[in-house]
């Protein structure tokens, strides 16, 4: 019985070490790939035409044809959180909390995490298929066979369009949020009917490490989506079956990375 006990024990153990290691693996390989992408980022050489190209499609994909379900979530959110917030500081005669509340809540916080989960359901999701099925189907090699570097034309545009969305789309999101927010207590009477306060307590409330935080939150978990979605797609090897459990697999990480990443942020930041 002892004996059996500790055999299964071992064997537990040795599961969850194969793991982490595994784990261990991706998350250098994934920064390697990041790693290696900055630096062409800043390589004029390497923004051929078509490399260019890849970047603008992947811009228009991820980041602009996002902007209407942003600003829908936006409006919502902003009425939901922003107006409450109004109301509660209102009652409680604290209006000088105002703007510290809403860029901690909504800008600091809540803005980055919902973007970054829209970039990953809506565009990591493709991008992974779409590699996987370009992986199968053979136009990987085809590219090899032109000359044309599938990691230059393939993975670099679509991490770099995530990160540059991302950022683009939270600003979009905040400032959506706080403007139908204001409408809306504005509108009912449970909140300042003072633009110019409400403009000045934020105002106010920013610091730089504010904007720090907003940007590393934004571009950070960009960068470590698209680059796990990319790895995730190319890592397809058998048959088109592979495909959807390689874009369940990038998703998890990409979901536990926005997390992980944010709590890493704001614990430097601000503790």
């Amino acid at each position: 019985m002892a004996g059996g006990f500790q055999k299964t024990l071992m064997c537990v153990i040795g599961g969850l070490g194969d793991m982490v290691w595994a784990q261990w693996d991706e998350l250098r390989h994934a920064a390697a790939v990041i790693g290696t992408i900055l630096y062409i980022c800043v390589q004029p050489r390497y923004w051929v035409r078509t490399v260019r190209g890849a970047f603008v499609r992947q811009v228009v994909a991820i980041g602009v044809e996002s902007v209407v379900l942003v600003c829908g979530m936006a409006f919502f959110v902003g009425i939901t959180v922003v107006a409450q917030l109004e109301f509660w500081v209102a009652e409680a005669g604290q209006s000088q909390m105002l703007g510290s509340l809403l860029v901690a809540v909504v800008a600091r916080e809540l803005s980055p995490v919902l973007i970054g989960i829209i970039v990953i359901v809506r565009s990591g999701s493709t991008m992974a298929t779409e590699l996987g099925i370009m992986k199968i189907g053979g136009q990987v090699h085809v590219l090899n066979a032109q000359g044309i570097s599938p990691f230059l034309y393939l993975v670099v545009p679509r991490v770099l369009a995530a990160a540059v969305s991302t950022f683009c789309l939270t600003i979009v999101f905040i400032f959506v949020a706080f403007a139908s927010g204001y409408l809306f207590g504005a509108t009912v009477g449970k909140g300042s009917r003072d633009l110019l306060l409400l403009a000045n307590s934020v105002s106010s409330a920013v610091r730089p490490k504010d904007m720090l935080a907003i940007l590393s939150k934004s571009i950070l978990p960009a960068l470590f989506t698209g680059t796990s979605c990319c790895i995730g797609g190319l890592s397809v090897s058998g048959s088109l079956t592979e495909v959807p459990q390689a874009t369940q697999r990038a998703l998890v990480r990409s979901i536990i990375g926005l997390f992980v990443i944010s709590t890493v942020v704001s614990f430097l930041t601000y503790l």
